[in-house]
């Protein structure tokens, strides 16, 4: 994107400043080793910035060309590839999913301790999954006796040596956390949809993500491992250490994410740049094209980023999830979408379609404003700080038109 002053872009460049003090001022106290963000507004890129280290140990700082974990911002990635296989007329939001993966048809759902699950009352859809209201869940939720059993039967998509499809099928001999389409719970909903993309297409899902979205945005750093030859650009992840500073967590050498995985994560296992992922971006808010390569018709992203919820998220059983409330706030297919910033008690506008990753990662994009804006660093979990939503408050606060 090209680059252009603030003011060009309706900004206040005194005000979009603060943004530097408040990176400065997280890297200097040692709470996040680096970041980056990036603004961009109306075509052109109005800020971006990179503050602290990659790296720490190897001194290597955070620059333009950081490969990072993204974590769950796989998810919208995911979502698109299966909406293109939808536009192609291979199944409806409606259909059950097993109707492709017979192994859901007979699912049931968990009654409470000590007592048999239950027959779900219908079948799960593709819908379900695009909205995480299929019923399924995610071991590391630590809340419920299903997440154990996830936890206990390996069933993670990060970790797993076994192949996606063996995953997905031991998955649907686990009963369901809730009936089908009654409740919104995060969950490896998106990994599913991974596998369905493979089956619809016939083609394997990390080559299929490459070759149908990855490729035409032009991501050139974003994959599900980082290539030998880019490992002196990959970032160390994070965690908050005892006196508040950020300590290792997952050395780039030695991190999984530096060699091929059995399974290539639709939920959670991509890495990328900030400028790749802006890319993607620029494509949702261009309506489905970017630079003349047209991924989804405009019609699939204005289906996409509705709210398909009955409600907000709170109402649908999940009041908060990382460090977000979730009153006045829905989600769409693969995006949570903002309702009501009041109800919210955040800065932003309705109809703005946002997400995040495990390593406090986050992106929005708010079509009122025509304005998409991208986070990157390694802290995990994204629970620990607020960044999220301090950045939101700095980000808006310097338009000025």
């Amino acid at each position: 994107m090209t680059p252009t002053t603030p003011e060009h872009a309706g900004f206040s460049s005194q005000r979009l400043r603060k943004i530097d003090g408040w990176m400065d001022r997280l890297v200097e106290r040692g709470t996040l080793a680096g970041l980056s963000v990036l603004v961009s507004r109306r075509e052109q890129v109005a800020y971006e910035r990179h503050a602290g280290f990659a790296d720490m140990a190897r001194g290597l700082r955070m620059g333009p060309d950081s490969i990072l974990r993204i974590y769950s911002m796989t998810k919208p990635l995911t979502s698109a590839a299966i909406l293109m296989l939808y536009e192609d007329g291979l199944f409806q939001l409606d259909d059950p999913i097993s109707g492709v993966l017979p192994c859901f048809k007979e699912m049931r759902v968990y009654a409470g301790e000590g007592r048999e699950p239950v027959p779900a009352k219908r079948l799960i859809t593709f819908r379900d999954l695009l909205t995480h209201t299929a019923g399924l869940t995610y071991g590391f939720m630590d809340a419920t006796p299903v997440d154990a059993m996830y936890r206990d039967q390996d069933v993670d998509f990060q970790t797993s040596d076994r192949t996606l499809a063996e995953v997905v099928e031991h998955v649907a001999t686990l009963p369901l956390l809730a009936q089908p389409g009654s409740a919104w719970n995060y969950s490896i909903a998106t990994d599913v949809l991974g596998h369905l993309v493979a089956v619809l297409s016939g083609q394997e899902f990390g080559q299929f993500l490459h070759d149908r979205v990855i490729a035409p945005l032009g991501m050139t750093d974003t994959a599900f491992h980082v290539a030998p030859g880019k490992l002196g650009r990959f970032a160390a992840n994070y965690a908050r250490g005892q006196d508040s500073r950020a300590v290792l967590l997952d050395d780039p050498a030695t991190s999984r994410f530096a060699a091929p995985r059995a399974i290539a994560s639709g939920g959670g296992g991509l890495v990328g740049t900030g400028r790749d992922y802006l890319r993607f971006c620029r494509m949702m808010l261009n309506r489905g094209a970017l630079d003349g390569e047209r991924l989804l018709g405009r019609k699939t992203v204005e289906l996409m980023t509705s709210n398909h919820l009955g409600g907000d998220m709170a109402s649908m059983g999940q009041a908060r999830f990382s460090e977000s409330n979730y009153e006045g706030i829905g989600f769409g297919l693969g995006f949570s979408v903002m309702l009501d910033p009041a109800r919210a008690q955040i800065l932003g506008s309705p109809g703005e379609y946002a997400w995040g990753g495990a390593a406090s990662t986050a992106f929005w994009i708010d079509p009122t404003e025509d304005m998409a804006v991208v986070m990157m660093t390694q802290l995990t979990p994204s629970s620990t700080y607020p960044i999220r939503r301090e950045l939101r408050v700095l980000t808006y606060q310097a338009l000025v038109d």
